[in-house]
């Protein structure tokens, strides 16, 4: 029996999540497919069925490059409910193929077109086949932390404050991506400066949670300073060089909501 779906990504695996306990096998997603299943997951309040995903290295690279996602899919990596692998071949369906019925997907935008099949020979036909392929893959490697670790070590090593306003401002953006913007490096600093806490203790954070090394930190506070964002001041030590506790470079952004600011000074970029 064939059926044709037509409904949001999200709302797709919602559905799936809630039908099975058995692994779920998602073949060549797109990049806005394996971003929903990635957000999907991650807010999935029952019990969450394994994920496993064979994907085009190019798809799962950039996925890796933004953010938000990647720390999603970090997240959910590090409690086992989801895999990824590469493959040579790259199917040209994208399918989600389950015990009892395979779906081929077909996106259009924000939507999917879909046919969902549950004849018997055909689904054992191509979970034999593509668990085959899934079993021979590549294991994709992620080097970014689980947002959960970034959240929790963030409040314990800096302080609750700093963590509400680095999360006030992560979920209020679609997409945090490396280069001329605010990456989540920045936004670090930022929130830090917001809060006057000092760069040692901020790039030794980030360095141990592995969201960046300490010279990436530096490297940025010296692109913000010179931007006219951000400004710091010496603090003496009892021993070495007096480290720099970090400030905004207009001070009354603090007197903003955490989101608002960043707008703002993303503005003046």
């Amino acid at each position: 029996m064939a059926d044709l779906l037509d409904r949001e990504m999200g709302d797709i695996f919602v559905e799936l999540f809630e039908e099975t306990s058995e692994p779920i096998l998602f073949v060549n997603p797109s990049q806005a497919q394996l971003e929903a299943a990635v957000v999907t997951a991650s807010e999935f309040e029952d019990e969450l069925p394994e994920l496993r995903i064979i994907a085009a290295s190019e798809t799962l690279k950039t996925m890796a490059d933004d953010f938000l996602i990647a720390s999603e899919t970090a997240d959910l990596i590090h409690r086992d409910k989801l895999s990824l692998r590469t493959v040579d071949e790259v199917y040209r369906s994208s399918m989600v193929v389950m015990d009892d019925r395979i779906v081929t997907l077909v996106q259009f935008d924000r939507r999917i077109d879909g046919l969902q099949s549950d004849d018997g020979e055909l689904v054992e036909t191509a979970r034999d086949s593509l668990m085959s392929a899934w079993e021979e893959g590549e294991e994709f490697t992620l080097r970014t932390p689980p947002i959960s670790e970034v959240r929790e070590t963030l409040e314990d090593e800096i302080g609750p404050q700093v963590e509400e306003d680095f999360t006030t401002v992560l979920t209020s953006l679609d997409e945090i991506r490396g280069g001329q913007g605010l990456d989540e490096v920045a936004i670090s600093l930022l929130v830090a400066a917001r809060n006057n806490i000092l760069l040692y203790d901020i790039s030794k954070w980030g360095e141990d949670v592995g969201l960046a090394s300490k010279a990436t930190f530096s490297r940025t506070k010296t692109r913000l300073e010179d931007l006219g964002i951000l400004d710091t001041e010496k603090v003496p030590i009892d021993v070495g060089r007096p480290r720099l506790r970090l400030k905004l470079a207009d001070e009354s952004m603090t007197e903003l909501p955490a989101d608002e600011m960043i707008e703002r000074l993303e503005e003046q970029m």
